[in-house]
């Protein structure tokens, strides 16, 4: 399934939340940032992410992404190192919209650059002492080296999802982080569960691909 329709479904999840969730703006900016990047980071493996015929609207979508994380991640390292003020819930929607365009690139290149952003975060979770970003950046580091729809296509890379989750939720004091990643998540394999290859859920449990 096209990352396109995986990150619409993450996206109305992330309003869903939004709307169940009390509500505030950054609240609600959080909730579907979270959900977009987990029914997304599925496909954090292997380069055949996306087909290498992406239309102009999908290429567009990319930059602005890219552009639009860049740009958050510039004003959080204003307000910290200027204003001495360390925002995290910006700080994170800066880094999973970034990422977000990555994963809908394709090759060598994008991998490399992907996993020296999860080594960077890594060495940040390290620093504030924070297990659960120590764990989102191991993910993003190993995951673009791994064959498409393996590991990272099961139930127990959606718990693994779903437990970061928890950490950034306690973190931010946000109700409900722990159920968007987990469901954002859940929702990539389910998707994919509709497509003609199937997804090998309980790998490497049961080796055979489940589809419908």
């Amino acid at each position: 399934m096209k990352g396109s329709t995986h990150l619409a479904i993450g996206t109305a999840i992330g309003i869903a939340a939004a709307a169940y969730y009390p509500f505030t703006l950054s609240n609600a900016a959080l909730y579907v940032s979270v959900a977009a990047f987990s029914a997304l980071s599925a496909d954090l493996d292997g380069t055949s992410i996306l087909s290498s015929k992406i239309s102009k609207v999908s290429k567009l979508l990319r930059e602005l992404l890219l552009w639009g994380g860049i740009t958050l991640a510039l004003t959080a390292l204003y307000l910290y190192f200027v204003r001495d003020f360390f925002d995290l819930t910006l700080t994170s929607v800066a880094v999973m919209i970034f990422l977000i365009g990555f994963i809908t690139k394709e090759g060598v290149i994008r991998n490399t650059l992907v996993s020296i952003i999860g080594l960077g975060i890594i060495y940040a979770g390290f620093y504030w002492q924070w297990g659960w970003l120590m764990g989102f950046g191991l993910f993003t580091a190993w995951a673009p080296w791994l064959k498409h729809r393996g590991m990272t296509h099961t139930i127990w890379a959606a718990v693994i999802w779903g437990s970061l989750g928890y950490g950034l939720q306690n973190q931010l004091q946000v109700e409900g982080l722990m159920n968007v990643s987990f469901i954002g998540y859940l929702s990539h394999l389910v998707a994919d569960t509709v497509t003609p290859a199937g997804v090998k859920w309980l790998y490497p449990l049961y080796k055979k691909s489940i589809k419908l």
